[in-house]
């Protein structure tokens, strides 16, 4: 599911936020020696633009065999396809994006925010690890826009902002639904989660996906 992508919207106002500290809403030499610390080599560039996220695609990577996954094609009997982006961050803080997409054949209602519990390599749930509605609690994050009714239709995506303050366990599976009280899925992460333990992974309500 590696696939080069387009950062988010909201990872704009995420660059904005982080650099506050700094100079302004640039890119400061702090975030660049965190990405770089050698000065000497060539500076790589955090892009953080204002398109949003793609749809994943059809294939979920190889999950353990010991931790049951979405299947590698085809769409599942819930209707709907999970994936994630890579990880970006600066400063101790850390983003992703959770899609959902309706690979089903009728209109998918989404209101609110997704599910969430984070798995370790053995699909175990990383000990301490909350997960909240909001971003209140995850410092530096940008501001959740709040839930609103979604319809997707059928080829249609939504995703949701992933925030959480870096740590020294590694998520590598996500046990997801797209509300409480739905059908539960695994997929495993495009990138890890260096997070917990007793640490926050705060959510975004869904959004919808432009179509690039």
């Amino acid at each position: 599911m590696i696939a080069i992508r387009r950062s988010p919207a909201r990872f704009a106002v995420l660059a904005c936020l982080l650099a506050l500290t700094t100079s302004g809403c640039g890119l400061s030499a702090e975030l660049e020696r965190e990405l770089d610390p050698d000065p000497s080599s060539p500076s790589p560039s955090l892009t953080l633009s204002v398109e949003p996220p793609q749809p994943p695609p059809a294939v979920t990577p190889e999950a353990s065999p010991s931790v049951p996954v979405q299947e590698e094609s085809g769409c599942p009997s819930s209707g709907v396809r999970f994936g994630t982006e890579l990880v970006q961050g600066a400063m101790g803080l850390r983003a992703t994006s959770l899609i959902l997409t309706n690979c089903g054949s009728r209109p998918y209602e989404l209101n609110g925010y997704p599910s969430i519990q984070v798995l370790d390599e053995a699909g175990a749930p990383l000990s301490g690890v909350r997960t909240v509605e909001g971003t209140d609690e995850v410092s530096m994050a940008p501001e959740d826009p709040g839930p609103e009714p979604l319809t997707l239709a059928p080829g249609e995506s939504a995703y949701a902002s992933l925030y959480w303050r870096m740590n020294n366990e590694k998520g590598i599976y996500l046990r997801v639904a797209p509300a409480k009280g739905r059908e539960v899925t695994t997929v495993r992460a495009e990138d890890y989660f260096d997070i917990g333990p007793e640490n926050v992974l705060g959510t975004t309500a869904w959004q919808p996906l432009e179509q690039g």
